[in-house]
């Protein structure tokens, strides 16, 4: 049973099935499910908690939040992993080009934290159109995310992308003969199930609207530092320091840092208006 395990790669095809000759990947699928389900977690804490946000607004608000994230997922990587940057600055076109050399390959590379400015700009412009408080938006968001982020991380592992590091563990899987550690299903359960956990302990000790959303951006910057550990670093970026350090986990340790600062500010400002 482990030996089938660890070469699970060997006979998995990451394209789950054809639409006519387009191939439709299992990691395309996931991202769909994490998508849909972070809307139907945020109704499920809508109709629990008795937030002042209904359903209806919470459609809507997922159209503008979707757009962000995939803009600013793919953005992302351009500006912060790729290799070939100017070429796509200079060919906005080809950002979304799912074809190379007539060849139907999909969009390839995508930045979470890229999707988070995204995400942060749609629930901006959410906000003022609609004239909803942006901190129970963001509150709302902290809940739904984490659970859904799971399925991203399981797409990550079935389109055998984001590898781990080499390991000689008993549940290493192989790639390219090489045994590495799972570090795509390490952080769907600390950054997603973790998160989630931390989120819902921290929620009864809430002081003022955004606070989770904070407490999620720093609890996710320690997560994913802690599991980039066990993962190998981008092939074209590599370590950026000590032969250890990848830049995923200096742009997760700085998030969380922000976070902090920010979570102190608010704080002392929500003890203010109380006195």
């Amino acid at each position: 049973m482990m030996e089938t395990w660890n070469h699970i790669y060997d006979t998995f095809d990451p394209i789950a099935f054809h639409i006519f000759s387009l191939p439709v990947h299992w990691y395309g699928m996931m991202y769909v499910l994490a998508l849909i389900s972070a809307l139907y977690i945020g109704k499920y804490f809508i109709k629990r908690d008795k937030l002042e946000f209904t359903k209806g607004q919470l459609d809507v608000y997922f159209i503008y939040v979707e757009i962000g994230v995939i803009l600013g997922a793919r953005l992302g990587y351009i500006l912060f992993y790729d290799t070939q940057t100017f070429y796509y600055l200079s060919h906005p076109w080809q950002i979304f080009n799912p074809f190379q050399n007539g060849e139907f390959v999909g969009i390839r590379g995508m930045s979470y934290h890229g999707a988070v400015i995204g995400f942060l700009v749609g629930t901006y412009l959410y906000s003022k159109r609609h004239k909803v408080a942006i901190g129970n938006i963001l509150d709302l968001t902290a809940l739904s995310i984490p659970l859904a982020f799971v399925f991203g991380r399981i797409g990550n592992f079935l389109n055998q992308e984001l590898i781990g590091r080499e390991t000689d563990v008993s549940w290493g899987i192989y790639v390219d003969g090489i045994l590495r550690h799972p570090s795509q299903l390490y952080e769907a359960i600390l950054e997603g199930i973790g998160v989630f956990i931390v989120i819902i302990l921290y929620k009864r000790y809430q002081k003022y609207s955004g606070e989770l959303i904070l407490v999620y951006a720093m609890s996710y910057g320690i997560f994913r530092a802690i599991a980039e550990i066990y993962r190998a670093p981008d092939v074209q970026i590599g370590y950026i320091c000590c032969d250890a350090i990848t830049q995923g986990q200096v742009m997760s340790v700085g998030m969380s840092l922000i976070a902090f600062v920010a979570w102190g500010y608010f704080y002392k400002q929500s003890k203010k208006l109380k006195n």
